[in-house]
Parts: structure tokens; C-alpha cells; sequence
């Protein structure tokens, strides 16, 4: 009798519990990537630092939510066409744009305020170090995921003369990556994704340096970069260099 009695409340307990699971699972606090908390204060400092910012499409898993088959950059391409002209730094339209799209990524215009050199996570690091070792001064800097760090610097600048402006062959002509290994210069016509940023497979993008940093010139940066992307294109000599991490355009 007693052991009838067990069994039946251990039956009953368990099946309690298990009741209780969806609800449980419904009251789970969503995903702090995209909680206002920590995402709004985060894009207003960047606008704040003089970066325009546009909406740009999320993670669904490992899918886009542009909803485009085989979508070639999911979760790091801009919402709109126009996002050149669409690119602000005004604080009332980013929290609009935060509120009403809460798991929109954001993407930075570059070649207006700040230039971003894009390298390889691992020369990333490397050059990072040796850079802060020889007292250079280091801009802010972000890790997108697993793949690549991103060192943020002033433009090069748009003079007055057109004809004096030039464009970056780094971003325009892939064929350039033998003299210049893994490395993307993102300039005028170019952008970036701005952390924080959800990323396909659970990853994210983050700042390793803060915005607090002021944008030094890309120049003083360049030749420590190009070395540790050579050295490390050396040491894999298998991946491929001439990949484009980032499209021009949608």
C-alpha cells in the first residue's frame, strides 16, 4: 500500500514538473543581445562618437530575415538600398529605428567620420598587442565572432578636389590581397556591422576597445597590420585571402 502510494505522488510530481516546463520556458528573459539594456546605450554612444548608423538585417538561426535564399551575409547587410543617405547620427531616429526593429542589427557608413581596417581575428590580436607594447595609439576595436577584428580609425578624408580623393583598392579590387593578405580597408562606399551584433550560429559581434578611444589615423596602424596578416596568411596558407567579408552593397 505505502509503495503504491510512492509511486503514485513521485508519478504525480513528475508530471507536475513537466507541466510546469512550457510555462517556465515562456518566462525565460529574452536574449540580452537584443534587450534595450544593453543595445540602445551601446548604439547612442556610437552615434555619440560621430558614427552614422542604419538598421541592417538580423540572424533567423543560420538564415537571414531578409528572407533571400542563400542570402551570401546573413545578419550583416543593411534593411534598406538607400542606406548611404539613410545613415545618421541623430539620437531620436536611432532609438526609433532600436525600439521598433528590437532585433535589428546596425550597420556603420564608413569613409564619412571613420575608416575601419578589417583583418583576420587571430593577425587581429597579434597586432593589437605588439601595437599597445610600442605605445601606439589604438582606436576602438571589435571582434566579429570567430572570424575578424575590426580596427576603427579616422577617414582618409574627402578633399575638396575630387580628383585628389582615392578610393581604397583594398576594398575594390580583391586582386590587390596578394600585396596586402586578408586585409579590408572599408572607406567611402563601404560599412560595417557596430556591435553589439547577433551573428549567425550564436556568435556576436563585441567591443574589445571602447568608443571612448578617439580614432587615430589609419596610417599609424597600417604597416603593424599588414605584417601580422602576411604572417599569418603564411601560416594558413590554405584559407582563402581573396574572400570579400563585406559586401559593397545589397
Amino acid at each position: 500500500m505505502g509503495d503504491g502510494i510512492g509511486r503514485f505522488r513521485g508519478t504525480e510530481n513528475r508530471l507536475s514538473r513537466e507541466s510546469r516546463l512550457p510555462q517556465w520556458l515562456r518566462r525565460r528573459p529574452k536574449n540580452t543581445d537584443t534587450d534595450d539594456s544593453r543595445r540602445a546605450p551601446l548604439l547612442l554612444a556610437a552615434a555619440e562618437a560621430g558614427l552614422p548608423l542604419a538598421p541592417a538585417a538580423h540572424p533567423v538561426s543560420y538564415r537571414c530575415s531578409c528572407e533571400r535564399i542563400g542570402c551570401p551575409t546573413p545578419g550583416r547587410h543593411p534593411v534598406s538600398f538607400a542606406w548611404q543617405t539613410q545613415s545618421t547620427t541623430d539620437r531620436g531616429q536611432i532609438e526609433r529605428w532600436a525600439k521598433g526593429q528590437p532585433e535589428a542589427n546596425f550597420i556603420t557608413a564608413t569613409g564619412m567620420v571613420h575608416d575601419v581596417l578589417d583583418v583576420p581575428l587571430e593577425a587581429g590580436r597579434s597586432a593589437l598587442e605588439r601595437l599597445l607594447d610600442l605605445n601606439i595609439e589604438v582606436g576602438p576595436v571589435a571582434e566579429d565572432g570567430e572570424d575578424r577584428m575590426l580596427f576603427f580609425t579616422a577617414t582618409r578624408g574627402t578633399p575638396e578636389d575630387e580628383d585628389e580623393w582615392w578610393p581604397c583598392e583594398l576594398d575594390c579590387h580583391p586582386e590587390t590581397m596578394d600585396e596586402h593578405p586578408g586585409l579590408r580597408w572599408h572607406c567611402r562606399g563601404s560599412y560595417v556591422l557596430v556591435p553589439p551584433a547577433r551573428l549567425p550560429g550564436g556568435l556576436e559581434m563585441k567591443w574589445v576597445r571602447g568608443l571612448e578611444h578617439p580614432l587615430p589615423d589609419p596610417l599609424t596602424l597600417l604597416e603593424t597590420l599588414t605584417d601580422a596578416c602576411a604572417k599569418y596568411a603564411g601560416e594558413n596558407e590554405s584559407v582563402d585571402q581573396s574572400a570579400v567579408a563585406w559586401p559593397l552593397g545589397r
